[in-house]
């Protein structure tokens, strides 16, 4: 929080974690807000603005080599009037200033710098700043005093400039979303008469744009380490779902050795902590071994249903045991006392990044027997020599277990289950460290993928602890991030709930209550879900262009309205919107949802035909539209005996277009055509139905277990 002994900034009154780090800077900063830009205009200062998150290595050496410098704080509050923003709570700001950074620079990252005019227009972005110039970086020192002399002298030329930037940009963002008539070679796609998914052209467009996505992806993997490309790595679990689904069609392709191999490589690597649990954000290493140590709720939530689904597939333990151990450091280190999910983790201890996380032979020799500290230490690569600046950070890469299961002496899970004890015995150690800083603001779009990531947990492990986690955030959600008009917020810390909720807090909450709904069969989940949906409709859809905006109609009103599609490290808030319409759909039988899932991948057919593989995501609800439906209709009482065995029947193997509905309850009123499957007293009842034709129902296991093994 900084030293209180110096006077506070405008950003101490905060409830942003990062936003706090900063308020005992000298630097004169302000949050985003009114006051700041009104003190802009009238001081006729430009406006020096630095976006970033509590948990980022780089914003951290940034603030101690110049925020908290009094040299660079002189400058600053001189020519500048200096804003702060958290990316995490105002992702609309940072996706609109993030592009003009990338426009300009061809990159970006964070922190992210800007330099702009009092009306909030761009002339400078940039990165990372030393104090002094170093490395081919430019210093900070340099360039604030040449920008703040060059307003003085020659305002006229930085705000022709920043209007110039600002057109270019907004050119390049309003070529239409929606495809003109000649825009792809199925020239009948998106007739009025034709559009359906049922349609050969449709049928034919999506599998080509499917396999185009394959094959770019299977040319960037790294048939070595897995992964894709180059340093630095991210996990991109999205892309791995894709590849399970693409499997399933293609089991002549190598995507299921590609999505092994990738799972393998970064459970063995350092990128996931072989002592906690979790997975730090990305490798920065081709090799999945050296990690940026900050650990994020998103990438944990999506990589805990990438291990998931590939259990369903591989029948492996170690995928489940992985989700497990996720969900394991999520419930133990992320989760508040009353249920919501923190946000993220820091890279750094005691100012200095892994620290935490690294070990030296003697420090494991200090608390294991001589025996037990030599067999850990060879087989997570504890070394007097070290992997990273002098210690070790524990993986399975390059220890001896390779070695052991190369022998055939004993298994891989044999080896680390004779370690077990001794993780233990070293978590505990490492317990009594100082830990790093954990963000504990709670966000309604990274909360609803981890629902969803324990939802998918209690339906593929049947274990009733992730039903009941996931059940205890929703509600937690719903109670203090939803207003009484229904709009959801976006943020929550110290009883405080604030910021109008964004189009991925919409989309990803949906997601999470629709998983929960077929794991634990609760109608309310269902009925919520389409109440956000209509929400979301209401608020976020862009009419005339097609697709959802990142903000509100009701929000703040930037230079333009933001809209992503991109699936990066999160899958874009339009892409999950595509999935959840698709499910709607087959869920409710209402064919209106259909309608618009379908709309919304024709909308963004462009972007889908130039680059699929960026697209993982998205081509998902492609891939659930181009497959035949299969429903699954257990009516009954939610506490009847045969109930938790006929679901994790179902659930044991990979069934990504399926729908499971419970008849019990109010159900009727959300899904009436689920009248046409009774109720039968005091037993569970199992319809299953696919591409539209109904088997015989069933009752008893043996016989559930028969249909849906000749299904």
């Amino acid at each position: 929080m900084g030293n209180t002994s110096k006077q506070a900034n405008k950003l101490l009154d905060e409830k942003s974690p990062y936003l706090l780090q900063h308020a005992y800077n000298p630097v004169n900063w302000y949050p985003w807000n009114e006051e700041a830009f009104a003190k802009s205009k009238r001081e006729n200062k430009p406006i020096f603005l630095s976006i970033g998150y509590s948990t980022c290595h780089w914003c951290h050496v940034m603030e101690r080599e110049s925020f908290e410098d009094e040299e660079v704080a002189a400058l600053l509050n001189r020519y500048f009037i200096s804003i702060k923003v958290d990316r995490e709570e105002r992702p609309d700001v940072d996706h609109l200033y993030m592009a003009f950074c990338q426009a300009l620079t061809g990159s970006g990252g964070w922190p992210l710098t800007i330099m702009m005019t009092p009306q909030k227009k761009p002339f400078f972005a940039g990165t990372y700043f030393p104090k002094t110039q170093r490395y081919g970086h430019k210093g900070i020192m340099e360039l604030l005093e040449q920008v703040g002399t060059l307003w003085e002298t020659d305002e006229a030329k930085l705000r022709g400039s920043s209007e110039e930037i600002v057109s270019a940009v907004q050119s390049q963002r309003s070529i239409p979303t929606k495809p003109s008539p000649l825009s792809s070679p199925i020239n009948d796609l998106a007739s009025p008469n034709d559009q359906g998914t049922g349609s050969e052209a449709f049928q034919a467009w999506g599998k080509e744009i499917i396999a185009n996505a394959y094959r770019v992806l299977a040319h960037s993997f790294d048939a070595r380490y897995g992964g894709f490309g180059r340093a630095p790595k991210f996990p991109t679990p999205h892309t791995l779902t894709f590849l399970l689904r693409y499997a399933q069609d293609h089991p002549q392709d190598k995507a299921l050795e590609i999505v092994r191999k990738t799972l393998d490589g970064m459970a063995h690597g350092g990128i996931y902590d072989h002592v906690g649990f979790g997975f730090a954000r990305y490798s920065t290493d081709e090799k999945w071994l050296v990690p940026h140590f900050e650990k994020m709720l998103y990438d944990n939530a999506l990589l805990a249903i990438a291990y998931l689904e590939n259990y369903q597939v591989s029948h492996l333990y170690r995928d489940a045991q992985i989700a497990e151990q996720i969900f394991a450091y999520v419930l133990r280190d992320m989760t508040s006392s009353e249920g919501g999910y923190y946000s993220a983790e820091d890279a750094d201890a005691e100012g200095v990044e892994g620290k935490f996380h690294v070990w030296t032979p003697a420090e494991i020799e200090a608390v294991l027997d001589k025996e037990t500290a030599a067999k850990y230490c060879a087989t997570y690569d504890i070394t007097p020599k070290g992997n990273f600046e002098g210690k070790s950070i524990p993986n399975l890469l390059q220890g001896s277990l390779g070695k052991i299961i190369h022998e055939g002496t004993q298994s891989e899970d044999g080896v680390l289950q004779s370690l077990a004890t001794a993780r233990q015995t070293i978590f505990e150690t490492r317990e009594k460290r100082i830990h790093p800083h954990k963000d504990d603001k709670i966000l309604t779009a990274w909360n609803g993928l981890m629902i969803a990531a324990m939802a998918k947990g209690a339906q593929v492990l049947g274990n009733t602890l992730y039903l009941d986690a996931a059940e205890k955030a929703a509600n937690f959600i719903l109670t203090h991030l939803r207003r009484n008009d229904g709009r959801l917020l976006a943020r929550f810390r110290e009883g405080d709930s604030a910021l109008l909720g964004y189009l991925d807090d919409y989309v990803f909450l949906i997601w999470g209550l629709l998983e929960l709904y077929t794991a634990g069969g609760k109608p309310y989940h269902l009925q919520i879900a389409l109440q956000l949906q209509a929400e979301q409709d209401r608020l976020f859809r862009d009419e005339e262009e097609g697709g959802y905006y990142l903000t509100g109609s009701d929000a703040e009103e930037l230079l333009f309205r933001p809209k992503e599609s991109y699936d990066g490290a999160l899958p874009s808030g339009n892409s999950i919107t595509a999935l959840n319409l698709f499910r709607f759909a087959r869920m409710t039988g209402d064919e209106r949802w259909e309608r618009k899932a379908e709309q919304q991948l024709l909308d963004f057919r462009p972007v889908l035909e130039e680059h699929p593989s960026g697209y993982t995501a998205f081509l998902q609800a492609l891939q659930f539209a181009l497959h035949p439906s299969q429903e699954l209709i257990l009516a009954g009482s939610l506490n009847t005996p045969e109930l938790p065995e006929m679901r994790k029947l179902f659930f044991s193997t990979f069934r990504p277009y399926a729908s499971v509905l419970y008849q019990e309850g109010n159900l009727i009123e959300i899904v009436p055509w689920i009248q046409d499957y009774p109720i039968i007293p005091n037993q569970m009842t199992a319809y299953l139905c696919q591409n539209f034709t109904c088997q015989r129902p069933v009752h008893q296991i043996e016989a559930f277990k028969a249909l849906l093994e000749n299904s």
